[in-house]
């Protein structure tokens, strides 16, 4: 397999990854490149691009929140208000279809989890959509309830079969800086 580099996801990558998003999820859940242009200038924002020999082939779109709040679909990665942030919201992970099964998602994951870890966030969360619930739980997610009214409501937006996901995540090790 030709080199992987998993970076920052940046303004420049938004063609690219709008391509991967239809790609893999059809228009049923496209999201604009101005909601994509704010999540990266969002102060929260962690998202990953893996590039397959200098071509963004996938992407997971990230931030750091606070647990049982939930994004609503073609919504902004806000900080959180009256709290620091405890959790790694996965809001968006995509891989190009032709490549799908050669371990690319794992690659975005081990990476995100490394930064989670060196920030201090005790948890991963996510809303699971077009049944992806069996991955996100072989992946040590559980189905939990959002927080109040409000984040139903949020979670509401991608549909009658999603499922908000969250799983505690290791503390880091004795010694590490975060």
């Amino acid at each position: 397999m030709p080199p992987l580099e998993v970076r920052p996801l940046q303004p420049d990558d938004l063609p690219a990854l709008m391509a991967v998003q239809r790609a893999a999820y059809g228009d049923g859940f496209m999201e604009s490149t101005e909601v994509f242009a704010r999540r990266l200038a969002s102060p929260v924002n962690c998202s990953l691009a893996l590039l397959l020999d200098g071509a963004l082939c996938a992407y997971l779109a990230a931030y750091q929140s606070v647990q049982g709040k939930v994004t609503p679909l073609h919504g902004d990665f806000e900080p959180p208000v009256g709290s620091a942030p405890d959790t790694l919201y996965l809001h968006d992970m995509a891989v190009l279809p032709a490549l799908a099964g050669r371990g690319l998602a794992r690659v975005l994951l081990q990476s995100l989890w490394q930064h989670a870890s060196a920030q201090g966030l005790q948890h991963a969360a996510l809303v699971s959509v077009q049944g992806s619930q069996g991955y996100w739980e072989r992946h040590g997610f559980a189905l939990c309830s959002p927080h109040g009214d409000a984040q139903r409501q949020h979670l509401a937006s991608y549909g009658t079969a999603a499922v908000y996901m969250r799983k505690p995540l290791a503390a880091p090790a004795a010694g590490s800086q975060p």
